[in-house]
């Protein structure tokens, strides 16, 4: 039982650690083969989209990290107080963030930016990251997780969210 979750954490930690480095690398090479883009991906709005969705990956990828290194230590509990004061804390920052986000969105609406588009993509995928790891459980990949989301006839929160319930 042990193996199968270190396993589960294990794909889940260098999965995000993964799409996060993988990301940046994909903005750069972008950066570099299309040069008509870097006027739309460097300027601020995007830019800070971006940076909110890789900072968003990061806190998955710690998550992941601190439940493998947990499970390593035939520790199978919620994290330690301390661990889920900083992401209670980081759920904070995130609203804070993402209301910044939103000011953001309303004021390129307002001026009908052209480069909204990419704002609005970054934004909303950071988004939907959020929620997936502080809120309800989005992604269900294997056959197993696919039954058990039908079974249960919807979403449920994601394990994040149940171990910050708890804390408070």
């Amino acid at each position: 039982m042990r193996k199968k979750i270190e396993k589960k954490y294990y794909s889940l930690f260098t999965g995000e650690l993964s799409a996060t480095i993988s990301f940046a690398g994909v903005w750069v090479f972008y950066l570099k083969l299309y040069s008509s883009l870097e006027v739309h991906l460097t300027s601020y709005y995007p830019l800070y989209a971006f940076t909110l969705l890789e900072f968003i990956l990061l806190q998955g990828s710690l998550y992941w990290y601190l439940k493998l290194k947990q499970v390593r230590q035939n520790i199978f509990s919620s994290l330690p107080p301390t661990q889920l004061r900083v992401f209670y804390l980081l759920k904070k920052l995130n609203l804070f963030l993402f209301a910044i986000g939103a000011i953001i969105l309303i004021y390129q609406l307002t001026t009908l930016s052209t480069k909204i588009y990419w704002f609005l993509f970054l934004y909303l995928f950071a988004l939907v990251e959020y929620i997936n790891y502080f809120h309800i459980r989005l992604s269900y990949l294997s056959p197993e997780e696919i039954k058990e989301f039908k079974r249960q006839k919807g979403f449920k929160s994601s394990k994040l969210a149940k171990e910050l319930n708890e804390y408070k």
